[in-house]
């Protein structure tokens, strides 16, 4: 089976979408959308297969283009944009990938620890605090850190209740989220290359989840909890 391809006509309608979005065009439109989100589909469940030869993903969802607008400011009735996630199976697995569509070099990958409920990120702070040994040999590796870089998303300003705030891993408990991201141009999501570009970079966050895995199915005494 030849690797699905996410085609320059689903770039394209989303461009004329973000310059027409109200329903009467996009009823208008809907057939074309619908041929897109079929294509779109397709190439989403090939990397969902991809993924399940080196992890192991119970499901994938490919999330809705219409928007929630009831608590929004923005009122605007339609993404303009692919979502797609893949949820790793849980319990004994933990983390989860994220691949993002949309035009005008904005598409990009996620994956990590969006949202920790407060007893994973109590027991993940807890596990620097006692060695951050391991999870900094895993952000230095040279080939880990050249396809995923560093750390995004959002922290503290200063430490959190409980911790010292002079602890020589603060700027790792500090942190509410433990997300990273990959960034694509237009042109390479519409490559014959991309989606193996994006398994291949899911495949090197596995040290990672490895790791947070056994920290989160674990307490602090190494002990299973699940």
């Amino acid at each position: 089976m030849a690797t699905p391809k996410f085609s320059k006509e689903i770039l394209d309608f989303f461009k004329k979408l973000e310059k027409n979005n109200d329903r009467d065009w996009f009823n208008e439109h809907k057939k074309e959308f619908k041929s897109n989100e079929t294509k779109a589909k397709e190439a989403y469940k090939y990397l969902y297969e991809a993924i399940n030869k080196h992890d192991v993903v119970d499901n994938f969802k490919l999330f809705r283009i219409y928007r929630d607008v009831r608590f929004s400011k923005n009122k605007l009735p339609y993404k303009t944009h692919f979502g797609g996630s893949f949820h790793r199976k849980k319990p004994e697995l933990r983390g989860g990938y994220y691949l993002h569509i949309q035009p005008n070099n904005e598409s990009f990958i996620a994956t990590g620890f969006w949202e920790p409920n407060k007893d994973d990120l109590l027991r993940i702070r807890r596990e620097f605090e006692q060695d951050d040994k391991e999870i900094r040999d895993i952000l230095s590796d040279k080939t880990f850190k050249s396809i995923w870089g560093d750390f995004v998303g959002d922290e503290l300003k200063t430490a959190p209740r409980d911790f010292d705030k002079d602890h020589p891993a603060i700027d790792l408990i500090r942190k509410k989220q433990y997300i990273f991201t990959k960034k694509y141009t237009d042109k390479e999501v519409v490559s014959d290359n991309f989606i193996n570009d994006v398994d291949a970079s899911f495949k090197a966050i596995r040290p990672f989840f490895d790791y947070m895995s056994d920290v989160l199915t674990t307490n602090l005494n190494g002990e299973s909890i699940i």
